[in-house]
Formats: C-alpha cells, structure tokens, sequence
C-alpha cells in the first residue's frame, strides 16, 4: 500500500536522513564530493527544514508498506501566482522505477488544483537523468538557469513546467 502524507516541522528528520541516502546516488556522478556534502548540509539541515515548514513549504512523505521510501516539497505560488513550485521530489534508489515519483507527481497536480493554480514548476540539474521522467509526464523545458549557491559552486538547471489549466 502506497500512501503520501503532508509532514510536520517533528518529522523534518525523516526528510534529513532520506536525502543523505538519496543524493549521493542521485547527485555522485554529476557533483564534488564537496558540493554534494554542502548542499546536503545547506538544504537539509534540521533547523532550516523546520523553517521552511514554519514559512508555507508543503512537505510530504511516500510510503510502500509503512515504510519511508521518498519526498517531496512543494511552495504554492512560486515564483509566482499561479504555479505550484516543486523544490524536492525524491525517490529511493531501489524504488525508482516503480511509479512512486508518479504518485508524488499526482499529488502535487492534486494540490494544484484544491489551491486552484495552473502550473507546476520546477528546477532539475542540467545532467540529472531525471529530466527524461519529467518530460515523459508532461513537463517541457522553458529555460536554464545557473544558481550560484555560495563557495564557488553552481546549480546547473533546466527550469521545467507543466500546465495544468489556462489562468482565469
């Protein structure tokens, strides 16, 4: 059984330890060591998930049999009025491939639609595999974007967008 529940500024530290098992897989062949330890520390310390909760990021948890085994993170309204960004959605390695970041997806567009907002966006790394899933969904590129995120290091992304409905 498959189930995706909203999480709460308590239960960050789920999202912490899944996102240093799934990042180094994700991210091992595209960034330093260096950078994959400084994002992981800047994005998913415990304190700033918890803030990030506090300040209107929707997170959510999927589960296969009780189990933990993705997230995401969603912030309606950004970047702007009408969309619903998506900042995280991750799968575990092994359960890649078995329709869970589909059932994420279907939830964000279920969102979407109780906030009344036409789009979904999001940003994925200009070498990540991932892309191809996104567009086999629907999303298409709208444009790239290079985030400079402090020592140095850049996120290299391809912004993404999926339309849901045309705006009122």
């Amino acid at each position: 059984m498959v189930e995706v529940n909203q999480l709460t500024k308590e239960d960050v530290f789920i999202v912490n330890h899944l996102a240093h098992e799934i990042w180094p897989h994700t991210y091992g062949d595209i960034l330093s060591k260096d950078q994959l330890d400084y994002m992981l520390d800047w994005l998913y310390d415990i304190n700033t998930l918890q803030e990030k909760v506090q300040t209107g990021h929707l997170f959510y948890l999927i589960k296969e049999n009780g189990q933990a085994r993705g997230y995401m993170a969603l912030e309606p309204n950004y970047p702007d009025a009408g969309y619903l960004r998506i900042h995280n959605i991750y799968v575990l390695p092994d359960r890649q491939g078995t329709g869970l970041g589909r059932a994420l997806i279907n939830h964000s567009i279920d969102i979407a639609f109780d906030l009344d907002l036409t789009s979904l966006h999001l940003n994925v790394n200009r070498f990540n595999p991932a892309k191809s899933f996104y567009e086999h969904i629907g999303f298409s590129v709208i444009g790239e974007e290079d985030i400079d995120i402090g020592k140095g290091y850049l996120m290299e992304d391809y912004i993404m967008e999926l339309k849901l409905k045309n705006p009122a």
